[in-house]
């Protein structure tokens, strides 16, 4: 993993994020702001009072635009005024069950939207490196027990894991038609596992049900006890796209191309372990399974195989299962608490950065 000292590299850089208001683009953008970057978002507005991006205060420490990736004027403009030197592409419709409501959406969002984004890029002289976010759900799911490499099968069953095989499809053909072919610019996709850490609110998402279930004094509704999932801490992905880009910045054909970040085998967990890790973390609760005829697909064994980042970018995960967990619950336990979520994100920032040194 790269030194703590070569993230000074974002000093003063120009960054624009996509999806700042998100729960990884908070994080990511928050990071940024601590190694003295100026960051400008682009995003729509967040979509709950105590999104992590609200509870940061985020609309006051850096530059921010309300805006739709649907709109590719709007954010050519941004492009355009802005100037950003790098670009992290993290917009996008997230949630997988919430893609079987709303098909269209999800595919206009993380396909057409993407589309505009890579148009903006390809238009944006300033622009040296853009790390382009897509899902480890990209890959055709075929249930095996060892993790996906990034030159693996893409597909998807549901419309959202179609989407991201979809985005990733439109970022290669990009990358070989134009971005080549660009000096002194390099683009990479980034596929990630599943983060967990303070301040989600998204519905179907595991950890938000476990805490909303927890404060309510209620029990933890399971669907799938038995799906595993490499389970990480937001923070971990997000030192990948980090190095990503200052990899792209200083030899950009070297390290264009796609991109697996995930935990090693012992976090690779099933959503029972989750969430009696959870539970006792917390101190108290009830776990219910609930088994739902009729339920949309969703995948049971998911997991990447990560040795290019680590062989090639010198990365590899800090924390844990143990680990990650006891961080998103003590974040919540935190901020129920009173304490500041601004502080408390900067604190597991810190840590996070003085366990990469260990």
């Amino acid at each position: 993993m790269v030194n703590p000292d070569g993230y000074g590299f974002y000093k003063g850089k120009r960054v624009l994020v996509t999806g700042d208001t998100g729960f990884k683009g908070s994080w990511l953008a928050l990071w940024l702001l601590e190694l003295g970057a100026e960051v400008a978002g682009f995003a729509l507005p967040p979509q709950y009072e105590n999104d992590h991006y609200n509870l940061l205060d985020l609309v006051r420490l850096m530059k921010h635009i309300n805006g739709d990736i649907r709109d590719p004027q709007q954010f050519m403009n941004v492009c355009r005024e802005f100037k950003p030197e790098i670009l992290f592409h993290l917009a996008a419709q997230p949630i997988v069950r919430f893609s079987y409501n709303e098909p269209k959406l999800t595919f206009d969002t993380n396909v057409g939207g993407s589309v505009n984004i890579l148009e903006a890029a390809r238009s944006t002289p300033s622009l040296r490196a853009m790390v382009y976010v897509t899902s480890d759900k990209c890959y055709k799911n075929k249930d095996w027990v060892w993790g996906y490499r990034e030159n693996d099968e893409l597909g998807g069953h549901d419309p959202y894991s179609a989407s991201k095989a979809a985005a990733e499809m439109v970022f290669s053909s990009y990358l070989d038609s134009f971005f080549h072919a660009m000096t002194g610019f390099g683009a990479a996709s980034v596929r990630a596992g599943n983060v967990i850490g303070g301040g989600d609110c998204s519905q179907d998402r595991i950890i938000p049900d476990c805490i909303k279930a927890l404060r309510n004094h209620q029990p933890i509704v399971v669907r799938n006890p038995l799906a595993t999932r490499p389970w990480q801490h937001v923070l971990e992905p997000l030192s990948g796209y980090l190095l990503t880009a200052i990899k792209l910045y200083q030899d950009p054909k070297a390290y264009s191309g796609a991109w697996n970040f995930g935990p090693d085998d012992h976090s690779i967990r099933t959503v029972h372990d989750l969430v009696n890790k959870v539970i006792s973390i917390w101190g108290k609760g009830e776990l219910n399974i609930v088994s739902q005829k009729g339920a949309p697909h969703e995948a049971r064994l998911l997991q990447l195989n990560c040795d290019k980042a680590k062989q090639l970018l010198h990365w590899r995960p800090c924390w844990n299962f143990d680990q990650a967990v006891e961080k998103t619950v003590s974040w919540y336990r935190q901020v129920e608490a009173g304490d500041s979520a601004l502080r408390i994100s900067k604190q597991h920032i810190t840590e996070y950065m003085e366990a990469i040194d260990d």
